[in-house]
């Protein structure tokens, strides 16, 4: 096996010592005849470099001609170190957990002709202008619901809610059992909570609702009101407490996880912390209801470890084999699945049951289910500014304020930014 090399965090390199094979650097092979592939990643606590090592080993001992070198962003991140490096010269050949962007595409390699990047999780979703330009390893859901099982059992709640109206009046028999219902703060958590209540039916009924928005062809309150009001009179009954807006994230997820709240609307990586506790209540899941008569109700999701492939790679076929094995191979699949809570039906690791639970539910959403949320992502993109503005109104309705003048907020958002 060739002995890959770890490179210094990308905010201390030069162009001097960024000399790989495959970058937009002096080219040519290293000693031996090797080819040099740099791979930029996400360094977090649980994406070590030490992981990132250990995971493409393999594909080095399976192909001794080619060395993967692991690139730390350090603490600017991908999402600024890659424009930098761009700019500079030195992109890296492969460069994960960015996905791709209409201003990003033209820097990428068109993936198109490879049947496991068009054929993978969130495949169609994420292309640009019928062009894959990405590859990930599985899903982030978003539009979920976790519960306490003790609670819904003191209400006398049998089934979990399949409907918006079965879980309003779900809601109605927790605080009435004592319960306080939903489980939100403040911060980016507050228009999560709205978000996934509305998005289900949102989508279910117009896949095409985010190049409608965009194209101003429709308006928030026409097709969004219907959520912020049942939202609004949420709030109203006392089912989201009105002092959640001074509640961390971090005192949010442990005050549900320790089971003084009911249902706590977060996104699957709320599986990983669940596994690691040693004292919890007894949690369980379920996808996010639409309205009564939508067939289908949208999942929001995001994509796992996006791959791309930049176009100033010397060795683009080398780096297609990389992202292949990154994003196929089973063994390299579920350990970067397990690692950050992600899932993707037929790729199993060990979890525990609330992480069965969210695997049946990938296994039972249909391909075309899946939505973005907040801003979006691919073709199926709102303006920017969008995240910012429906986090703040919706902590406007959390204060009290009218839902119809949340809609109006919002459609005058739109018709400003929009132009």
């Amino acid at each position: 096996m060739i002995k890959h090399r770890n490179l210094a965090s990308v905010g201390t390199l030069t162009v001097a010592a960024l000399a790989l094979t495959g970058c937009a650097g002096d080219g040519g092979d290293s000693a031996g005849g090797t080819t040099e592939l740099s791979l930029l990643v996400n360094v977090t606590p649980n994406l070590t470099e030490e992981f990132w090592n250990e995971l493409v080993a393999p594909f080095e001992e399976a192909n001794p001609g080619i060395d993967v070198v692991v690139q730390n962003p350090g603490a600017e991140g991908v999402a600024a170190a890659l424009p930098r490096l761009l700019t500079a010269g030195d992109a890296p050949d492969v460069v994960q957990s960015l996905p791709p962007t209409v201003d990003l595409a033209p820097e990428l390699v068109d993936l198109s002709q490879y049947d496991w990047a068009t054929s993978g999780p969130l495949a169609d979703q994420y292309s640009i202008d019928g062009k894959y330009y990405m590859a990930g390893i599985g899903f982030q859901l978003q539009s979920l619901w976790f519960y306490n099982k003790t609670a819904f059992e003191e209400a006398g709640i049998t089934q979990t809610p399949a409907t918006v109206e079965e879980l309003t009046a779900a809601l109605g028999k927790l605080k009435d059992a004592g319960w306080t219902p939903i489980q939100t703060g403040g911060d980016w958590m507050t228009s999560h909570s709205l978000q996934t209540l509305g998005l289900p039916t949102v989508v279910g009924e117009d896949p095409d609702w985010f190049a409608s928005m965009s194209a101003g062809e429709e308006t928030f309150a026409e097709t969004y009101g219907p959520a912020v009001e049942t939202y609004a009179g949420w709030v109203a009954d006392g089912y989201v407490p009105k002092d959640a807006l001074g509640i961390k994230y971090p005192d949010a997820e442990q005050a549900f996880l320790s089971g003084k709240s009911a249902i706590y609307p977060m996104g699957s990586w709320f599986a990983g912390t669940e596994a690691k506790a040693e004292e919890k209540a007894e949690i369980g899941v379920f996808a996010a209801p639409a309205a009564d008569g939508v067939a289908t109700p949208a999942m929001g999701a995001n994509i796992a470890s996006p791959y791309s492939i930049l176009k100033t790679s010397e060795d683009t076929d080398a780096a297609a084999k990389l992202v292949e094995f990154l994003v196929t191979d089973q063994t390299a699949v579920a350990d970067q699945l397990e690692v950050d809570g992600n899932f993707r039906d037929g790729y199993e690791y060990e979890m525990d049951e609330l992480g069965q639970e969210l695997q049946q539910i990938v296994a039972d959403t249909p391909a075309e289910a899946y939505t973005p949320t907040g801003q979006g992502y691919g073709e199926r993109t709102l303006p920017t500014g969008y995240s910012d503005e429906i986090n703040a109104q919706t902590q406007a309705l959390i204060g009290g304020t009218d839902a119809a003048d949340v809609e109006k907020a919002m459609d005058d958002w739109f018709a400003a930014t929009i132009g």
